[in-house]
């Protein structure tokens, strides 16, 4: 996905976008940044602008295509026995990319899709290329054998020890796996954009 300066596009939708934007060095340049009078929000204020500003939010935030987001939010709205905001986030937060950075694997989603892409991840003893593959409740995400000297993971087991984990993965083997001990999930108040409101803004 062509994204464009990566700056630029968290001073539009916040920083929480791209992890490169979440370091003290980019918050105290927009904490001094002199502010503009007399311009409006974008999208004039209205719930449709606002809308738009969370769909973009959680679509930078995930690295996904506009076909991709979209497909996931017709599904969960589709889905019985859920409802649609959690369906949604249950879709985002199973990604295996995201899985592996939620890991720590690596530091973003982005060096976690490309791990991924580039054969060094299995799903339960099988090698997986495909980031999007939906890693389901007791599936074990682990790094190749073959790729554990590799520099990125030089000091894996202090890293794996100072990574906090979302309730529903356990790490094992040294820092080199995790398991979903429960269905992958993120609660709506702990995501960096508004569910609810993406929900609203694709039943329009």
């Amino acid at each position: 996905m062509i994204i464009g300066p990566k700056y630029k596009i968290c001073k539009r939708l916040g920083a929480s976008v791209f992890e490169k934007c979440q370091t003290q060095k980019f918050q105290l340049a927009e904490a001094n940044k002199p502010r503009k009078q007399g311009r409006g929000k974008r999208g004039g204020g209205s719930d449709f602008g606002a809308q738009l500003l969370e769909k973009q939010k959680a679509r930078f935030t995930y690295g996904l295509s506009e076909s991709q987001f979209s497909r996931y939010v017709h599904e969960a709205m589709e889905k019985k026995g859920q409802t649609a905001v959690s369906g949604l986030l249950s879709r985002l937060e199973s990604r295996l990319d995201n899985v592996v950075f939620r890991a720590g694997f690596v530091k973003t989603r982005r060096a976690a899709r490309q791990l991924v892409s580039h054969g060094h991840v299995m799903v339960s003893g099988k090698k997986m290329n495909v980031p999007s593959y939906q890693v389901k409740m007791g599936e074990t995400v682990a790094i190749r054998t073959e790729s554990r000297t590799s520099p990125l993971f030089v000091n894996r087991i202090e890293a794996a020890a100072e990574t906090k984990l979302p309730e529903w993965l356990t790490m094992g083997e040294g820092g080199f796996e995790v398991t979903a001990t429960q269905a992958p999930a993120l609660p709506d108040t702990e995501a960096p954009f508004s569910a609810p409101v993406i929900i609203q803004f694709y039943s329009r």
